[in-house]
């Protein structure tokens, strides 16, 4: 086990090199090296550069991917379903509509504010996804079900403020929602790893519930497990993951839904391994999706929220043709 994890820190430590060094300035390894270790020795512009823009890019990359991941496998894991994840269930769809009324109805709003009305969104859409979806115990298909209705409902709303709002506000609330990286700063980093401590450690502490989880509410139940209000808490803790990196960097697609599939192939299905698995897997893909998104069409940059949608609809594809007879 422990090899795979030494590899796939690897690909991160390479994919994490190359975002820092390929942009519109060409920087070689020595001048890197010297911006990184000895502030002041070298060039002041090749300093601004990577410490003010690409080094909070890819930190951020890697905390919204890690995060996204996390937010995935818990999904699927409480669903019982590979298709599963925050976007899906609409959980990102309640956050993003938060987040876009607040951005095109106040038009200004705290970097430390932003994460809390996401997460308030998240928590609503969460809180009625799970209230609609109660009959005397929830199921997993009826939440699936019902969350896939309440995010068509958001976006229609979503849809409603765009079409009334000023439009300079509603243009920047778009290239928000399509995942970008592009205002990445120190502070939003600072804010997004605090944010999440305390959910992802609630996920991990959750980790042999989780393991129970993914085998049936029977066999939980049998085994002493209170599934309801364990599956009430994970959905909390996701909201609150997935309202996080809605406000850090928007809408990025498939990420949730791939990097739990891809962990699994790799660490198996036991949750103490799996979570962190995919955590690593959702961070490469977000950084290297960015890395594609920055020199695909320079000098103009992508938002990284197309790059994975163009990559994860075809993953999509075969996963749903992977379980056809499922």
């Amino acid at each position: 086990m422990t090899p795979r994890f030494v590899a796939m820190g690897a690909v991160l430590v390479l994919a994490f090199a190359l975002a820092i060094a390929l942009g519109d300035q060409r920087f070689t390894a020595d001048q890197i090296r010297l911006a990184l270790t000895e502030p002041g020795a070298g060039p002041a512009y090749i300093e601004k550069i990577l410490w003010d823009l690409r080094l909070p890019r890819a930190s951020l990359a890697v905390l919204v991917g890690a995060a996204l991941a996390v937010a995935g496998t818990v999904s699927q894991s409480i669903m019982r379903n590979a298709l599963a994840e925050p976007g899906i269930l609409g959980i990102n769809a309640g956050a993003a509509l938060a987040a876009l009324l607040v951005i095109v109805q106040w038009q200004t709003v705290s970097e430390t504010l932003l994460p809390w009305l996401t997460f308030a969104g998240a928590c609503v859409m969460s809180a009625a996804i799970y209230g609609l979806a109660w009959q005397q115990g929830t199921t997993a298909l009826r939440i699936i079900l019902i969350g896939v209705g309440l995010s068509a409902l958001a976006g229609a709303g979503a849809s409603f403020i765009s079409t009334f709002g000023d439009i300079t506000s509603v243009q920047r609330a778009m290239v928000w929602l399509a995942g970008t990286l592009q205002d990445s700063r120190w502070a939003k980093v600072e804010i997004l790893a605090i944010w999440l401590l305390l959910p992802v450690a609630l996920v991990w502490l959750f980790a042999r519930e989780l393991n129970l989880m993914a085998i049936g509410d029977d066999v939980a139940k049998g085994l002493g497990q209170r599934v309801n209000m364990t599956r009430g808490l994970l959905i909390l803790a996701t909201a609150a993951i997935s309202g996080a990196a809605v406000a850090a960097a928007g809408l990025i697609a498939f990420v949730g839904l791939a990097a739990p599939h891809i962990a699994r192939s790799i660490v198996g299905q036991r949750h103490e391994a799996l979570l962190p698995a995919a955590a690593l897997c959702g961070a490469i893909m977000v950084v290297a999706a960015d890395i594609v998104a920055r020199r695909l069409m320079p000098p103009a940059q992508l938002p990284v929220g197309l790059m994975t949608g163009l990559l994860g609809a075809p993953f999509f594809g075969w996963l749903l043709w992977k379980r056809r007879n499922d």
